[in-house]
């Protein structure tokens, strides 16, 4: 029974760990400052919420939200 528990734990930091992937490179973008609102000829984004959003849309579209 023990066992089991420690395989789900595992198993759900295994998701949080991909989960981050997409929000983590929209942010990395954000901080370089090359984080596009919309398409790439779109204005930059200034607002770290605004870019925290755009992550979270991406990241559901990819499936990882």
């Amino acid at each position: 029974m023990q066992h089991a528990i420690h395989n789900e734990v595992v198993s759900r930091s295994r998701k949080r760990k991909k989960k981050g992937g997409k929000v983590g490179k929209v942010l990395g973008e954000f901080k370089a400052g090359t984080l596009h609102s919309g398409s790439k000829g779109g204005p930059m984004v200034k607002n770290r919420r605004q870019a925290m959003a755009i992550a979270m849309s991406e990241a559901r579209k990819a499936g990882q939200a």
